[in-house]
């Protein structure tokens, strides 16, 4: 099974990075799951800075020296939107991590046109009261 291009979305950031496909499985070397999200397999399990979550005996996780990206994703209770033949997934935030951001009273930062065609950033307008209005067509 060969390595093709894969890209991961986190955090807003595109990651591109070597990818193994196995039956719709997309399979992350250690060096690729660091790169594209920054954790880390070490022998205590997958590690992102001081925080370490066990890995020994999680079905389905690690194969071969390798991360199943549907089961880490799993793992630390992220949503995963996986387009296989796209070579394309983008793994959100945890409903912890949402919540705490929520919590905080602060929105989350984020780019958008206005009818003119200038996009506006909700950061760049701190401090500033803000009218926003959502339409969807459905």
């Amino acid at each position: 099974m060969a390595e093709i291009p894969f890209t991961i979305l986190d955090e807003g950031r595109a990651t591109e990075v070597p990818a193994r496909i196995d039956i719709g499985r997309v399979r992350l070397s250690a060096g690729s799951l660091e790169r594209a999200l920054g954790w880390e397999l070490k022998p205590q399990g997958l590690c992102h800075g001081e925080v370490c979550i066990p890995s020994a005996g999680r079905a389905g996780l690690l194969s071969d020296g390798q991360v199943d990206l549907a089961a880490f994703a799993e793992l630390l209770q992220r949503p995963l939107a996986l387009d296989v033949d796209e070579r394309a997934a983008a793994v959100g935030a945890s409903a912890r991590e949402r919540a705490e951001l929520l919590g905080g009273g602060v929105a989350p930062d984020f780019t958008l046109p206005d009818l003119m065609g200038r996009e506006w950033t909700l950061s760049g307008l701190r401090g500033k009261k803000v009218l926003l209005i959502a339409y969807a067509s459905w």
